[in-house]
C-alpha cells in the first residue's frame, strides 16, 4: 500500500480525493499498488466530510511522515505552495500538481530539485485540465522537432467569445453570464487579461523546447477590448476571434511567443473549439499538426489528470520519469514587435474616400472589410504580413491623415 497526501481541499483537491476513493480498485490495478489518502491539508474545517479524520492544518504532519511518499499540491498560487513543494521533494517525496502559476514561475528550479533527489515532479493537470498534453509532448511526440504550439488555453475567455460570436452578446453581459455559471471568478482578471493562458503556453514552450520561459517575457493581451463590431468583421473576413497562446521556434534558436486575441480562419481546427473547451495544436516536423481537444478545467477533469500523475509516481519510485528543462535566459524570447504578422485594424475616419486613399498610400495593398450597421465614420481593413513594429509606425503615420485606430487584432496562421 502507498500512502499519499493532498494539499488543498478546494474544487480540484476535493475532486482528487473523490477520484482516488471512488476508483480505488481500478487505480490499484493500474498502479500495481493500493493507493490510500492518509492526510488532507486545509486550514478550513470539514466536519461533515466522510474523510474528516484525515484532515490536518499542519504541513509538518505530511512532511515528517515517512509513510507518505507522494503528495498532490492543489493549493494554487506561489506561496506557500513553492516552499512546501521544495521541502517535500528535498525530503524524498514525489509531488504532483495542477498549479500552473507555480510551474510557470518555478518549474526549472523544482525539476532540478526532483532530479537531484531522484523523485518525480509531475504537472499534467497544469495545462488543459483533463486534456492529456504534457505526456504526449514529452513522450509520444518525442521523435519530432516541435516547430510550433498554438492553442485556446482558457475556457473562461473562450466561453465569453463564443457567446459574443454566436449570440451577439456584448462582452460585459457574456462575462456576467460566465460568472453566474461558475466559469469565471468574481475577480476574473487572470482569465480575461490573458495571464492564465500565458502561464500555460510558458509551460508548454519550456517542455517542448527545453528552456524555461517566464510569463514576464511574453507579451500578453486579454479580450477586454474586443467588441461585437470586431466579431462581425472577423466573420466578414472568414473566421472568428479566439484568445490564442502561441510559441514558434526560430532558426536563431530563440522563440517567438505571444498571448493575444487573433482572427482564426474557419478552415482552422481551432475555429470550431467553442464554449469552455480548450484546443491545443502541436506542429511537429514528422507528424504535422496534432490537435488536443477537451474541457480545460473543472473539478473531475482536472482531478483525473492529477490522479494519473499520482499513479505514474507510484509506478516510477525506482525509475524517475525524465521530465526536465534548463533555466531560462532573458534574451530567449524575441521582441514581439519584430514578429511578422497580418493585422486587422478598425479605424475611425472622416471621409471614407480620403481615408481609403491614405491607407493605400501608407500600407499599399490591404483587404477592406464590411459589416452590417457600420457607421459612416467606421472603416476596417487587414494588412499584408510585415513586422509589427512597421505596422505600428504606419498606423502612427495614418493619424496625420485623420485615420484613428479604434481597435486592432492580429491574424493567426494555423
Amino acid at each position: 500500500m502507498v500512502q499519499v497526501a493532498v494539499m488543498g481541499h478546494g474544487v480540484v483537491g476535493s475532486g482528487v480525493v473523490e477520484v482516488l476513493m471512488k476508483h480505488a480498485q481500478s487505480i490499484a490495478k493500474r498502479a500495481k499498488e493500493e493507493i490510500c489518502v492518509k492526510k488532507i491539508l486545509d486550514l478550513r474545517e470539514f466536519p461533515d466530510s466522510p474523510y474528516a479524520d484525515r484532515f490536518t492544518k499542519s504541513f509538518d504532519d505530511i512532511l515528517s511522515d515517512p509513510e507518505i511518499r507522494v503528495v498532490a499540491e492543489v493549493m494554487g498560487g506561489l506561496h506557500p505552495a513553492y516552499e512546501y513543494t521544495k521541502q517535500l521533494m528535498e525530503a524524498g517525496k514525489s509531488v504532483v500538481t495542477s498549479n500552473k502559476e507555480l510551474v510557470a514561475q518555478k518549474g526549472a528550479e523544482l525539476l532540478a530539485i526532483a532530479q537531484k533527489m531522484n523523485v518525480n515532479y509531475l504537472f499534467e493537470a497544469s495545462v488543459g485540465g483533463g486534456i492529456p498534453i504534457i505526456r504526449p509532448i514529452s513522450q509520444c511526440l518525442a521523435a519530432n522537432d516541435v516547430q510550433e504550439i498554438a492553442g485556446i488555453l482558457n475556457g473562461t475567455t473562450n466561453f465569453i467569445l463564443t457567446k459574443m460570436i454566436h449570440e451577439q452578446m456584448p462582452f460585459s453581459e457574456a462575462l456576467a453570464l460566465a460568472q453566474k455559471l461558475g466559469y469565471a471568478e468574481r475577480n476574473p482578471a487572470a482569465d480575461i487579461e490573458g495571464q492564465d493562458a500565458c502561464r500555460k503556453i510558458c509551460i508548454l514552450a519550456s517542455l517542448a523546447f527545453g528552456r524555461h520561459v517566464y510569463p514576464s517575457q511574453v507579451h500578453t493581451e486579454g479580450i477586454t477590448q474586443i467588441t461585437l463590431a470586431d466579431v462581425d468583421y472577423a466573420e466578414s473576413w472568414g473566421g472568428v476571434i479566439k484568445l490564442i497562446g502561441e510559441v514558434k521556434m526560430q532558426e536563431s534558436g530563440k522563440v517567438q511567443m505571444i498571448v493575444c486575441p487573433m482572427f482564426v480562419s474557419r478552415e482552422s481546427q481551432l475555429a470550431t473549439v467553442d464554449d469552455v473547451f480548450n484546443g491545443i495544436m502541436v506542429r511537429g516536423d514528422a507528424t504535422g499538426d496534432v490537435v488536443f481537444y477537451g474541457k480545460g478545467a473543472g473539478k473531475l477533469p482536472t482531478a483525473s489528470a492529477v490522479v494519473a500523475d499520482i499513479i505514474d509516481c507510484v509506478k516510477h519510485f525506482k525509475a524517475r520519469k525524465y521530465l526536465f528543462w534548463e533555466d531560462g535566459d532573458p534574451n530567449y524570447v524575441e521582441d514581439y514587435l519584430d514578429n511578422s504578422v497580418s493585422m486587422y485594424v478598425r479605424a475611425a475616419v472622416g471621409d471614407h474616400a480620403d481615408a481609403e486613399e491614405a491607407i493605400h498610400r501608407v500600407f499599399g495593398k490591404v483587404d477592406f472589410l464590411t459589416r452590417r450597421d457600420a457607421g459612416s465614420e467606421e472603416l476596417a481593413f487587414v494588412t499584408l504580413s510585415m513586422p509589427e513594429r512597421v505596422i505600428d509606425e504606419k498606423l502612427e503615420e495614418l493619424k496625420k491623415s485623420g485615420v484613428t485606430v479604434a481597435g486592432k487584432i492580429r491574424v493567426g496562421d494555423f
